[in-house]
């Protein structure tokens, strides 16, 4: 014994001299930039690999020195400053620290200048600030999303569903520049590789939430300790459109694609059904389908649940039936099925569920990789639904039925999403399930329902959060969950019932995972359509599409989009972004029909230096980018720039400014 008290002694004295003799401090952070916006700024820079790296310090020049202002953790190579202001400069420096206190020499500084921003602007900055969670706070053993993040980041749950929109919001992160190509790769590389090797799965499907480093399940509430065929649905949403992004020759992205594959065929979907006509949300190893307080039911729509039924019947090895589609989400035989009964709201007739069509996650989740536009099945257009449901939500705001504080044409938006702080999380809807919350998901994830609107009103509900709330909803993952400014909180008895509320407003400062998906992802679709296209090009999923079952029948040709008409009939050039810029810029513009376009950039002597674009293209809001090179790949010098842009026989142009 005495030896094993000298021995541990010994030990410690050892980490002792050690804590007390590393002197050495990391590296100085490299490549550090600014993001300039609106009212605030990012500063970025490329992550330290000291493996004893334990964060960084930012400081900002006081008009004398610079000081220390804040700290951020190793895992977050970018740092939030609001200055709440346009036409505002600043300077930072940023420096990496570690376990044992030695700080590096600062970075070489970085100028900052708030400016008024364009529309793609607005997109950009809200696309970037949310897959940040995804980024910055995925697990760094999995790879994948965990469940929330809120201020204590206590809880590091990973999520299944959630993951699977972290996927899709990878891809997107590749294709705004956010991230590399191979950067992206290797984060889905290690995600597909934990869910082939460590995750467990219950006849192929995995659990709703499990630990990022064991793959054991997390229970879902008391019981729920086995598959969620809905969850995995959301997954293989991501990891289908994945398979057909990640299209390289290289051996990781090969390695991506076939275990993709063998990840898909693995999935017993027809074991779901527990032998009957539909699927079982749930099943536990523990209590089979007969999970506790009804912990597995059997589903239908109209939910969040349509990309699973339709998975279930895309699948090449355990499909279920396809009339299976039918009993089970379409809930034919029952009473009532998914069929809408009632009549228009606000103007707007839906075409299934019930009441004001319920929580806006609904038109979400199941549409971030399966596009909805023309495409009906025997209940409804999907595309024309969503949009109108996402109308009705909107103008149930601006009515206000119960009288609530802010909500108006801009300010609106209803699902389920953290609460007020009693009441913690819950589906908003219009009707009993309002309690003044605003979850801004809701209205940013309905932005590619208003791709044929003349007004996008997702975009003026960003700005006005934006401008209008400022600091108080922008935090490091952009948008925070929830707002309410009505009540700070809801008064509950011994039971748990609500019996009244506290006056005054709460800005829920959290984020969940199934929140900030939607956001980049739904954007991206407005933007590119990016996921809709590889998602709907993955070969299963066309021969289901092709098949005329109960998808899309042959009988019923009503799928054309509803408000094609109101498409914008003109050619709007919305500027470049960042400007004044180095070392490239993005020049952005709305192209309303298929034409040839050219952009050209001259100088001001009227000489061409560079041709970015002649050719034919489709539709919708484009953008082409300028290193600051001439036709030869020089670099050019700073100065005042025009680019020229011809379409449909007009000429556009804008000044922007290179400055080293």
């Amino acid at each position: 014994m005495r030896s094993l008290v000298t021995c541990l002694i010994v030990f410690l004295t050892a980490i002792n001299l050690y804590a007390q003799t590393d002197t050495t401090p990391p590296a100085t952070p490299q490549n550090v930039k600014s993001i300039d916006y609106e009212l605030h700024i990012d500063v970025t820079w490329q992550p330290n690999t000291e493996s004893d790296l334990a964060g960084y310090k930012i400081y900002k020049w006081d008009r004398t020195a610079f000081k220390f202002v804040d700290s951020v953790k190793k895992y977050r190579s970018f740092y939030t400053d609001w200055i709440g202001a346009t036409s505002v400069s600043n300077k930072y420096k940023v420096a990496a620290y570690d376990n044992s206190g030695n700080i590096s020499p600062l970075s070489a500084e970085v100028t900052t200048f708030t400016h008024a921003m364009s529309d793609s602007e607005f997109l950009d900055m809200t696309q970037r600030a949310a897959f940040r969670y995804f980024w910055d706070w995925g697990d760094p053993n999995s790879g994948i999303a965990r469940e929330r993040h809120e201020p204590n980041e206590s809880d590091v749950t990973n999520t299944s569903g959630g993951g699977g929109f972290g996927v899709m919001a990878i891809i997107v992160g590749i294709e705004r520049g956010f991230i590399t190509r191979d950067e992206g790769v290797a984060r889905i590389k290690k995600i597909v590789n934990f869910l082939a090797n460590t995750i467990q799965k219950f006849h192929g499907a995995f659990p709703h939430w499990f630990n990022g480093t064991t793959g054991k399940v997390v229970k879902f509430g008391k019981y729920q300790d086995g598959g969620d065929i809905v969850e995995t649905s959301f997954m293989f949403e991501g990891l289908l459109a994945a398979r057909q992004y990640f299209d390289g020759s290289n051996s990781d992205e090969v390695y991506i694609r076939s275990t993709i594959t063998q990840l898909w065929l693995g999935v017993d979907w027809d074991f779901y059904r527990n032998g009957y006509t539909g699927l079982y949300w749930n099943w536990s190893p523990t209590y089979g389908f007969n999970i506790p307080e009804g912990g597995s039911f059997l589903f239908h729509g109209w939910s969040e649940t349509m990309i699973t039924y339709f998975l279930a019947v895309a699948s090449p090895t355990h499909p279920i039936q396809p009339a299976y589609y039918k009993s089970g989400w379409g809930n034919e035989g029952g009473n009532p099925d998914i069929r809408y009964k009632g009549g228009p709201k606000y103007g707007y007739q839906l075409q299934v569920g019930s009441d004001y069509g319920g929580p806006l996650f609904w038109t979400h989740y199941s549409y971030m990789g399966f596009d909805p536009r023309g495409k009906r099945d025997l209940y409804a257009n999907y595309f024309v639904n969503n949009h109108d449901q996402s109308m009705i939500n909107r103008a149930y705001s601006i009515a206000n039925p119960k009288g609530f504080v802010g909500y108006n044409a801009n300010c609106w938006g209803l699902t389920a999403s953290y609460s007020l702080p009693s009441v913690y999380y819950q589906a908003h809807q219009p009707g009993a399930e309002d309690n003044g919350t605003i979850s801004p998901t809701a209205a940013l994830s309905a932005m590619p329902y208003f791709l044929y609107e003349a007004d996008n009103y997702s975009l003026d509900a960003i700005k006005y959060f934006y401008r209008t709330f400022g600091q108080k909803l922008w935090g490091d993952f952009g948008f925070k969950d929830a707002f309410n400014l009505t009540y700070s909180d809801a008064i509950k008895d011994k039971n748990g019932s609500i019996i009244g509320y506290i006056p005054g407003e709460v800005f829920v400062n959290n984020y969940l995972a199934i929140d900030e998906g939607p956001i980049v992802c739904m954007i991206e679709n407005y933007r590119s359509q990016l996921l809709w296209k590889l998602f709907m090009a993955d070969e299963d999923v066309k021969r289901v599409i092709a098949s005329n079952n109960p998808f899309f029948p042959s009988s019923d040709p009503s799928t054309d989009v509803k408000s094609e008409t109101s498409l914008p009939t003109e050619f709007v050039l919305k500027g470049n972004y960042p400007n004044p810029f180095n070392p490239s810029t993005v020049i952005s513009f709305f192209v309303p029909k298929t034409e040839r376009v050219s952009v050209v950039v001259y100088n001001l002597l009227g000489q061409k230096v560079k041709s970015l674009l002649d050719e034919e293209i489709s539709p919708g809001e484009k953008s082409v980018s300028w290193n600051g090179t001439n036709e030869v790949g020089d670099t050019v010098s700073s100065g005042v720039y025009i680019y020229k842009i011809s379409a449909d026989g007009n000429f556009y142009s804008g000044k922007m400014i290179l400055q080293k």
